[in-house]
């Protein structure tokens, strides 16, 4: 009986960004403006690399896959954000922060191994560039990105059935969407067990990829340290700088938020990590793909061109 009076909570109140008072207008204008250059950056991504036939490569493919997920990624959680920046105190229900959790984990999930399988692109382009398009064929490439998705869905399944089987007592989250920790800290019993299970998820989620991730620009720049000509070297390099910057940040930011001693958390600071793997990093996605690639650039401009003319 004791379990049912647990129980009693159904649904949770952001408390957000309400302790910077007057400025949550300021920071609206701000979120609000970064998260239209991300939506129209990353659809403008997949809109390119569907119709330009020029960019009908693994690379690319991968590319859109990434930002289809990073839209997808940042519409769960940036509006209702966005909301509680104006309408302070928005509840949600139980049912609705299983959902976003859900969601969240799955396609944090699928974005990181998304990076890893361009890795491994990036790898195969110039460590066996003559086999490159028989070992990226359009089946591995499918196989990499639902093997990504599905293993996303698979921690998510782990991790948040497991998250609201426990009883609530309170009601304020700290913070501004459904995120673990956060949740967690509203359990009226002991949750060493989910923060084991958190713990588990992180480390496989981030250290695999960057473990494998590592091994690929290990072998990567071995090869290119082998090629003769500066010229050569330099164009090899350039072709990986893009994608480099983004798992950098990506995952150092991930790393962060999630590996770090749980005595070192703080609700500012965890705030901080929050808006920038939410918010910047997505935005980061189609800025260093379109300012740093010129094939993406080239695209552009003939997509420009065309309805110009």
């Amino acid at each position: 009986m004791q379990r049912k009076n647990f129980t009693e909570v159904t649904e949770f109140i952001f408390l957000g960004f309400s302790s910077f008072g007057h400025h949550q207008m300021t920071l609206f204008a701000v979120f609000l403006t970064i998260y239209i250059l991300t939506l129209a950056g990353n659809i403008t991504i997949v809109t390119i690399a569907c119709m330009d036939h020029h960019l009908h490569t693994p690379m690319y493919f991968f590319l859109s896959m990434l930002a289809s997920s990073e839209t997808v990624y940042t519409l769960v959680i940036v509006p209702r954000m966005l909301s509680s920046l104006i309408f302070h105190n928005l509840a949600i229900s139980l049912a609705g922060c299983a959902t976003q959790m859900f969601f969240f984990v799955t396609l944090a999930t699928n974005n990181c191994f998304l990076l890893t399988a361009m890795g491994y692109d990036r790898y195969v382009a110039i460590c066996d560039p003559l086999r490159y398009m028989v070992i990226m064929s359009k089946g591995m490439c499918a196989w990499l990105v639902c093997g990504s998705l599905g293993t996303g869905l698979v921690m998510a399944v782990l991790h948040v059935p497991a998250m609201f089987n426990l009883p609530f007592c309170g009601t304020v989250v700290e913070h501004f969407f459904c995120d673990i920790y956060p949740v967690m800290k509203l359990s009226c019993v002991d949750t060493t067990l989910n923060e084991i299970i958190n713990y588990g998820v992180s480390s496989f989620v981030i250290l695999v990829p960057i473990g494998l991730i590592f091994i690929s620009y290990v072998l990567i720049i071995s090869s290119i340290l082998k090629i003769a000509s500066t010229e050569g070297r330099k164009k090899a390099f350039a072709t990986c700088a893009s994608h480099l910057t983004v798992v950098i940040v990506h995952y150092g930011c991930a790393s962060i938020a999630y590996l770090k001693p749980k005595s070192e958390s703080s609700v500012e600071k965890d705030l901080l990590l929050s808006v920038t793997y939410t918010i910047i990093t997505p935005l980061l996605n189609p800025v260093v793909y379109s300012l740093r690639n010129k094939e993406v650039k080239d695209a552009l401009c003939r997509a420009v061109g065309r309805n110009t003319s």
